[in-house]
């Protein structure tokens, strides 16, 4: 198997097509090919190989993840979970995640602030929040840890549930007090505000 040609791939920057019989046969890292020290004119055989097809394979596990980093914000398990349903190898997905995480692409804690900060706004609680960064593989200490930092400097962190029972309270107004007592308290549930805070709430909106 001899090297024909070694071209600058012109939609990765950094990667290089390794040309055998014809055609690219591997993309692969530049600093790659420096380290396998890779001619034209090379005869490739063995370890070269297969170390080929292992860049070639983390190659592709970056890339794709690159792609889905562009669409929206992953965390690392979900990243990896994702590229795994995609067919890419654990083997080529490890490497590609820590390229990531290296290059500051890939910080679960950034991703748990910033997804705290958007759904909250949107009207979820706590417990919604803990249940789906936990869902989405993010530890308990840094899904805490965004949750602490998002009352910071709150005043009243009831004053969102608040607002949204506000909102619910119009459009259940011509209920009986217990319909409403029921539905208030399971459209707080659905939210993530459960437990005697969802109780308070309800019963201090019903009597005002």
């Amino acid at each position: 198997m001899i090297v024909e040609g070694l071209v600058p791939d012109p939609r990765r920057p950094g990667s290089t097509r390794v040309v055998v019989n014809g055609r690219p046969a591997w993309t692969v890292p530049a600093d790659v090919i420096a380290a396998l020290r890779i001619v034209v004119g090379a005869s490739l055989r063995g370890e070269v190989v297969e170390r080929l097809d292992r860049a070639a394979d983390e190659e592709g596990a970056f890339r794709a993840a690159l792609r889905a980093l562009e669409r929206r914000a992953h965390g690392e398990r979900e990243l990896a979970m994702k590229l795994e349903r995609k067919g890419h190898l654990r083997v080529a997905i490890a490497p590609a995640i820590e390229r990531l995480r290296g290059l500051g692409l890939l910080d679960d804690a950034a991703f748990a602030r910033a997804y705290v900060r958007a759904k909250s706004e949107r009207g979820r609680g706590p417990v919604r929040l803990r249940h789906d960064l936990s869902f989405l593989g993010i530890s308990r200490e840094i899904y805490e840890r965004a949750l602490a930092e998002l009352n910071e400097g709150i005043d009243d962190p009831l004053q969102r549930p608040r607002e949204l029972i506000a909102k619910r309270m119009r459009q259940l107004a011509s209920l009986p007090v217990e319909a409403r007592r029921r539905r208030l308290v399971a459209y707080l549930g659905r939210r993530g505000y459960r437990g005697s805070d969802a109780r308070t709430l309800v019963e201090e909106a019903l009597k005002g």
